[in-house]
């Protein structure tokens, strides 16, 4: 994962139009909702929440609507929302998982299935491409004028850091835990250091490159399925 392709992945979130801000509240909200699914309402004993509502944020998602989400979520019955991972490829041979969270299992699997068909891809059985992949906790640091790269250094090294890039942005890489990753932004963070994103991420072992016809026809299948609210992330190893 180069810093270069990170910095304008953060840079791609803060330009979204109203309505694609909008879809990818929902989205976010989800994740929050599995959270609390899963561990409860208390921000300090549930370290994926923590991470969750850190996402939301760095979307710029109104406070209000972030503890509504959690307040709502915790009042009600989401047993009937599962997680639900896809994989397979896109054209070219791009390795693609897919995640969602969904109260409809045979909805999602359709809306999945048809965008890698209509794209000239093909959805496979699970694990066919997730070994290409490895989970980390990525942490990115914004270098402003007061950013030194030899401190950060020493703090994430202090931090058990995995490895770091040091870029147009600064990224550390950690192991795959809500806790770990919420460790480094917290010391990060109280060392007076701005955190541009953070979380648990699937990265490419290797990246796959195509011509620009292909890629034309790649991004409108991603397109076509991060246009369904069951879709959370979408992964892929497409060199940009």
């Amino acid at each position: 994962m180069s810093g270069h392709s990170k910095w304008n992945n953060i840079k791609g979130r803060k330009e979204k139009s109203d309505a694609e801000r909008s879809k990818i509240f929902t989205k976010v909200g989800r994740e929050i909702m599995v959270a609390v699914k899963e561990g409860g309402a208390n921000i300090d004993s549930n370290s994926k929440l923590k991470m969750a509502i850190a996402k939301a944020r760095q979307y710029n998602m109104p406070n209000d609507r972030i503890n509504n989400i959690i307040k709502k979520n915790s009042e009600v019955d989401n047993s009937n929302f599962v997680e639900q991972t896809y994989e397979g490829y896109g054209v070219g041979g791009v390795a693609v998982v897919v995640k969602c969270f969904t109260d409809n299992k045979n909805r999602t699997s359709s809306d999945v299935r048809y965008a890698f068909d209509k794209f000239g891809g093909s959805l496979g059985s699970a694990g066919c491409v997730s070994y290409m992949f490895d989970n980390k906790g990525v942490i990115v640091v914004e270098k402003n004028d007061q950013f030194d790269s030899d401190s950060a250094m020493e703090l994430a090294i202090e931090q058990n850091a995995l490895d770091c890039e040091d870029d147009e942005v600064f990224t550390i890489y950690t192991e795959p835990s809500a806790n770990s990753v919420n460790d480094v932004v917290t010391a990060f963070e109280s060392a007076g250091y701005t955190i541009l994103s953070s979380g648990v991420e699937m990265i490419p072992q290797n990246y796959v490159s195509i011509d620009d016809a292909k890629k034309e026809t790649f991004n409108k299948m991603i397109d076509k399925l991060n246009e369904s609210d069951d879709v959370i992330d979408v992964i892929h190893n497409l060199e940009e």
